[in-house]
């Protein structure tokens, strides 16, 4: 018979959460986290165990993680994001070295060895415009969707740089510019410039060792990624769901718990 875990990510935005059977994959469930963090980790669950046509008995071990991991009342164990995040791209990519989560609170830089183990790491400050709450702020600023904004700035002519590093500076600078007649894709190509000049500051801080990896929900913006890779001068390495990989590792750490018992 199958053993079955799950691994659950209560961010601040958005929570993830994952059902790992044997070393396989299941099934996946994404919902925006809300006031309530106890609801929506029972939420998760929920969509998780009738996706995957399971049952809470068939779940033998949950890890949780995340901003919220606290609330996750079925939980049999609370690990930290950055552990789940370093388990999870070893998992897809053994040979990834530096690892950069742009959360929306925070961004992270970290650094794991040849076993997915955390070796250090760096949290931004509190100012916004380093993580990627500030992408969330000029979308609401050019009143477009926000993930329409990563192809909206691949399109740009002319960056436009941006004088600040600061969120609500970036705002203000945005409406002027846009008074001046500057385009989105040009605006939103300088703001990811901006951030993306952060997130290397954060990263040389650390120690950059490749291969490079970009998580979180700020790692799907597609002109986010090109101008990290601009800045660093190599290609990084993307997930196919960067979102999920913390899911991904704590389901990978619930499977461990239950092999060593």
């Amino acid at each position: 018979m199958a053993v079955c875990v799950i691994g659950i990510d209560i961010g601040s935005a958005f929570s993830k959460g994952i059902i790992m059977c044997d070393q396989k994959v299941v099934g996946s469930y994404v919902m925006p986290s809300g006031g309530n963090y106890k609801l929506t980790a029972d939420k998760v669950k929920e969509e998780l165990l009738s996706n995957s046509s399971l049952s809470s008995k068939d779940i033998v071990y949950t890890v949780a993680t995340g901003y919220g991991a606290k609330s996750v009342t079925f939980a049999d164990y609370v690990v930290t994001d950055i552990s789940c995040h370093s388990r999870g791209i070893f998992y897809l990519f053994p040979s990834v070295r530096t690892i950069v989560d742009v959360g929306d609170l925070f961004s992270k830089a970290f650094r794991i060895n040849e076993k997915g183990n955390s070796l250090t790491f760096l949290l931004s400050g509190k100012c916004a415009g380093g993580c990627a709450r500030v992408l969330q702020r000029i979308a609401k600023v050019l009143q477009i969707k926000l993930d329409e904004i990563g192809e909206l700035s691949l399109r740009s002519r002319k960056r436009i740089d941006f004088n600040t590093g600061c969120a609500v500076f970036a705002e203000t600078e945005a409406v002027s510019r846009i008074a001046e007649g500057a385009s989105k894709e040009d605006l939103l190509a300088g703001i990811h410039r901006a951030l993306a000049a952060q997130i290397n500051s954060l990263t040389e801080r650390v120690g950059v060792e490749r291969d490079y990896a970009l998580v979180g929900g700020g790692a799907r913006d597609l002109g986010l990624v090109k101008a990290v890779e601009e800045i660093t001068g190599f290609e990084i390495v993307v997930p196919e769901e960067p979102h999920m990989t913390a899911a991904l590792g704590a389901a990978i750490i619930a499977r461990e718990k239950v092999k060593s018992a």
